[in-house]
């Protein structure tokens, strides 16, 4: 009697909706599985688009498929671009910095929005490359024939320029009259004046 005046079943229960469970890719062995884990990404194609407010939660426990191995042996899967160095001179000897010789020093202009003068020069590295590095700080000592350490580090408002000299070594001499950062300049500590 009371069975029958309580509503249905289905209105109580928030069952999920029913799941199909996929074929495996490969056969089921450790090496097969191992396999798939290791060279085969996961696929969420046959995935259902999310529910709507209206339908049940929707919830599978049915693990991502594999890529099959026909779809691999047809080269489906791209491979990554390789990352281009951004000091390529450098990294291609394996060095942190190389010596060079200054063939000339020029002055060249920012991209936009920036605008000024930034210095330059051209550098003949001891490995046979010629590259254009820029010239930190205000002022520099160096002209043509002088010998200079080039590191690598772009400067970001001059393209082509993919390195940087470095203050305070060789010819190239520190900033003057430099108080903070001096270590990026090439700066020694200032003395303080002794008094008496």
């Amino acid at each position: 009697m009371l069975r029958s005046l309580l509503p249905p079943r289905s209105l109580f229960s928030a069952s999920p909706l029913p799941t199909r469970r996929l074929p495996p890719a490969f056969p089921s062995s450790p090496s097969s599985s191992l396999l798939c884990r290791r060279l085969l990404p996961l696929t969420t194609s046959h995935q259902r688009p999310p529910p709507s407010s209206s339908q049940a939660a929707f919830f599978s426990s049915t693990p991502a498929r594999c890529a099959t191995l026909n779809q691999v042996l047809r080269g489906m899967r791209k491979g990554k671009r390789a990352r281009h160095a951004v000091s390529p001179a450098l990294s291609n000897s394996r060095c942190p910095a190389l010596k060079g010789v200054c063939l000339r020093v020029g002055v060249v202009r920012p991209k936009k929005p920036n605008s000024g003068e930034r210095k330059t020069a051209r550098v003949k590295l001891s490995s046979g490359a010629v590259v254009t590095a820029y010239i930190p700080g205000e002022g520099h000592n160096i002209q043509q024939h002088s010998v200079v350490l080039v590191r690598g580090g772009r400067a970001q408002d001059c393209p082509g320029v993919r390195y940087h000299l470095v203050r305070g070594a060789l010819d190239l001499g520190g900033v003057a009259n430099r108080t903070t950062s001096r270590s990026k300049y090439g700066t020694k500590k200032p003395k303080k004046a002794t008094v008496g």
